[in-house]
């Protein structure tokens, strides 16, 4: 297993911004993507929020985020950001830092995943 280590986490108000970090070992900079992902309080699916492909900075967003939050890396610092400004309430959940070593494109469904961080809590208060 991969050690991915998630911080930044914390609470905001709604329209507040947070930065999450995921730190990652050099050698899996040459992995397929990495991606964060969120657990809804209650949901039951990781729902992806980010994702970059490694090879050639591929960046998607689901359209729920879109405009609002900006995953980048620094490839000195091996190490993965999430920017989320105007947050939501709605965006309160467990965000975890994933990665996938092998494929063509980053996928949306958490399965295709194999390394994941240990999560870290977001909460956005109205």
């Amino acid at each position: 297993q991969v050690h991915l280590a998630e911080s930044g986490g914390g609470s905001v108000q709604a329209g507040g911004s947070l930065r999450l970090s995921c730190a990652h070992p050099a050698w899996t900079a040459k992995w397929n993507c990495m991606a964060w992902f969120r657990q809804s309080p209650g949901g039951r699916e990781r729902e992806r929020v980010a994702s970059i492909q490694m090879g050639d900075d591929t960046i998607k967003y689901p359209r729920s985020v879109t405009g609002r939050f900006a995953i980048s890396r620094d490839l000195a610092e091996n190490t993965i950001y999430l920017q989320m400004n105007s947050l939501k309430p709605e965006d309160t959940g467990m965000y975890y830092c994933a990665a996938e070593p092998t494929g063509w494109i980053c996928d949306k469904l958490s399965k295709h995943y194999p390394h994941w961080g240990q999560g870290i809590q977001v909460t956005v208060s109205s």
